[in-house]
């Protein structure tokens, strides 16, 4: 491992990330489609490209083992062998232990097993497959196709998918590796080049026919095209020798180039029906000399000449992979940009020079422009996430012997990269207690007339500056008056609180809070959700809770679509400046006069009669100048509740780069963050959340108190 260079590691590394990923995928498809031919070859693939690159880059212990398991499905895709649940039990353990190779965390046991699994699965193999797994063959290895050791003829038709060359194929090499397997004839067909003007130069028009003699098996030839697959057409048919040559008109008309009826045309000619057929425009001359040669291979057997062929590539959608590091660095300074910008046309703001303000609101709309797409270079599709959570709902429900579904919605939503990664562990958490304490076993559920699978939905969907992710479940729900139990057990409520369901359901969020009777593998432990909890308001976003007795539990995550620059509210209390996330925000209203005048300890407004708590932010921050004399009331909302927030003055929008507050400030609780504004002061970023838990706890937003003051936009 030593002599490994580290970018091409880091390299490998990442790509093996992304090919795991697609293994476990494949092998998930494979359980519930067994003898789908596609995700046979996927998973081979997968395993193939682990093999190979591992290989390259040094990484021998990975290649070796690697292959052990890509030999099983090697004899799968030959029609040896069935796609046995065995098979994919072992696969998907195989899995796991690549990737434990890859961090350099070694397990000589499990490594032991896994081995002494796979030969036990060949034992069990028949030497020849028998009527059911005739039955259950892929489709790609066809049962009259020729045995490997005799000489045999093959016709290939090879159409390369447009964007090949962008992935780095070199198509005279892929013809080249053919010629490998013995003598071959290769026919360019250049019928679909556009004229010069029209040509992209990185485009692949060229299509082939192939005329191959091997004694190696079909499967030798579609190894050599499995890296191309993606996007190609490639039909691969054995050349049987025919008592009776066929003719050339005959050839054309059963590969489609042409229709019976040109070529009843052409013979009434009476001149050779390649020349005739050429010379019409009907076929081009390379298919002709094509058809020709398959035409001499029929009658003799075999192809024997040797051939050459050209091509070219397809310039279309590429892309490229990018260290998150660099695109962190990149965040950083467009955020560094956005403050600059903001003390450029404050700066403008002060002077009367035209000129001036131009360039600042030009600078203004080119890092506005900058940061959105810098953000959107960010977004990662949240089906990445989703994707990991199908062996997490296979795994869980066998360990609990339950029978799960998991079904997934709007994976198309996209989320700033930093919160999926720092979403993963979460979701897993709740997707346990779903299956764990949230669903019945398969008896209980036929027993109440429920389906005997349970379901569990995993769903994202935008909502404004928002993404809210939903997981949800239709088993037994939550049982409030267990965990009010529990909560006053354990000293955390008074028993004559009066509390609405969804406040109770909120206790199970506390450290070490579970109404689990039994302990087990999964949960029971208390931990978990408190674990949720903090990671969520990490990322502040929030999270509510809803259950029906019977029915089920629906968890919902709202998070933020990025955490490095928001659009924000600001506004002055006293001397200071703070910013409320836009996202918040509701509306903005004017204090009123009596309110202001009275500060007879009246902590609710009534904003069209509806009741709204309302905090003294002056008193909150201590700030020491007297009030100015028309004060504003910010209303925001958070965790489904509303607050009112009275400050001094709305400045307005601001693009709010977040800075973190560090660990000497991680005491300060009122605050998420700071920012630095345009005249290079600083302005703490307000915790909307936090100040909700701190609102009256005489009322709601869902009550109604004529005597509260009467507030007007």
């Amino acid at each position: 491992m030593s002599s490994i260079q580290q970018p091409n590691a880091e390299v490998f590394l990442s790509e093996a990330d992304d090919l795991l990923a697609e293994l476990e995928a494949g092998l998930l498809d494979l359980e519930t489609r067994p003898e789908d031919a596609d995700q046979i070859n996927r998973v081979f693939r997968a395993l193939h490209t682990i093999k190979g690159s591992g290989a390259v880059f040094g990484f021998d212990h990975v290649a070796a083992f690697t292959h052990q398991v890509e030999n099983a499905f090697q004899r799968v895709r030959d029609g040896e062998a069935p796609v046995s649940p065995d098979l994919l039990e072992v696969t998907l353990v195989s899995l796991d232990h690549i990737r434990s190779l890859l961090q350099n965390e070694d397990e000589p046991e499990r490594e032991a097993w896994i081995t002494a699994r796979l030969g036990a699965l060949w034992q069990k193999a028949p030497d020849g497959p028998s009527d059911a797994d005739t039955a259950a063959r892929p489709k790609n290895t066809a049962p009259s196709a020729p045995e490997a050791g005799a000489p045999h003829s093959w016709h290939i038709r090879l159409t390369l998918a447009p964007d090949v060359m962008a992935f780095g194929t070199n198509c005279l090499r892929l013809l080249d590796e053919v010629k490998t397997l013995g003598p071959c004839i290769t026919i360019g067909l250049p019928d679909a080049i556009p004229p010069l003007a029209e040509m992209d130069p990185e485009a692949c028009y060229m299509a082939w026919d192939i005329f191959l003699t091997t004694d190696q098996p079909r499967s030798a030839i579609d190894d050599i095209f499995l890296f191309v697959a993606d996007g190609a057409t490639i039909r691969i048919e054995p050349i049987e020798p025919d008592d009776v040559p066929q003719r050339l008109g005959e050839i054309l008309v059963d590969r489609g180039d042409i229709t019976a009826t040109t070529v009843a045309a052409t013979l009434e000619r009476q001149r050779p029906l390649g020349e005739l057929l050429v010379g019409s425009g009907d076929v081009s001359s390379e298919r002709v000399v094509s058809a020709l040669v398959e035409q001499r291979a029929r009658a003799q057997g075999t192809a024997t000449a040797n051939g050459a062929a050209a091509g070219g590539t397809d310039g279309a959608r590429s892309t490229i992979r990018v260290q998150a590091e660099r695109l962190d660095s990149l965040m950083d300074l467009v955020g560094e940009l956005v403050i600059a910008q903001a003390r450029l046309t404050r700066l403008s703001g002060e002077t009367d020079n035209p000129h001036l303000r131009d360039v600042a609101e030009d600078i203004e709309r080119l890092s506005t422009d900058l940061r959105e797409t810098t953000m959107g270079i960010r977004m990662v599709p949240i089906a990445t996430l989703f994707g990991r959570f199908r062996r997490v709902v296979r795994d869980v429900s066998r360990d609990l012997g339950k029978t799960v579904d998991l079904t997934m919605e709007g994976e198309e939503s996209e989320l700033d990269k930093t919160v999926i990664e720092r979403l993963n562990d979460p979701l897993v958490h709740l997707i346990r207690n779903c299956i764990d304490h949230g669903l019945e076993t398969t008896e209980e559920r036929v027993r109440l007339g429920k389906p005997a699978h349970g379901h569990v939905h995993l769903s994202a969907a935008h909502s404004g500056t928002q993404v809210l992710i939903r997981v949800s479940d239709d088993g037994r729900g939550m049982n409030c008056d267990a965990i009010r139990a529990k909560a006053e057990e354990r000293g955390l409520l008074a028993p004559d609180a009066v509390l609405s369901d969804s406040e109770l359901l909120a206790y199970v969020f506390h450290p070490g809070f579970s109404t689990a009777r039994e302990v087990n593998a999964v949960s029971g432990r208390g931990v978990g959700m408190d674990v949720v909890k903090r990671t969520i308001d990490s990322l502040r976003g929030t999270i509510e809770m809803s259950s029906t007795p019977g029915q089920g539990t629906t968890v919902t995550l709202r998070l933020p679509l990025t955490l490095a620059i928001i659009d924000g509210l600001l506004v002055r209390v006293g001397r200071g400046h703070y910013v409320i996330p836009l996202s918040a925000v509701e509306e903005c209203v004017e204090l009123p006069a009596a309110t202001r005048q009275a500060k007879d300890g009246c902590d609710f407004l009534n904003i069209r009669d509806t009741l709204v708590p309302f905090l003294w932010l002056r008193e909150l921050f201590q700030a020491e100048p007297p009030p100015d004399a028309h004060q504003k009331i910010v209303v925001a909302a958070a965790e489904g509740a509303r607050i009112g927030l009275v400050v001094d003055q709305v400045v307005g929008q601001h693009q709010t780069v977040i800075k973190s507050l560090g660990r000497i400030l991680a005491h300060v609780r009122d605050f998420s963050g700071a920012t630095i504004l345009g005249d290079g002061t600083v302005a703490l970023i307000i915790d909307v959340p936090r100040l909700v838990k701190m609102r009256p706890p005489a009322g709601s937003g869902d009550e109604r108190r004529p005597t509260a003051t009467e507030a007007h936009p």
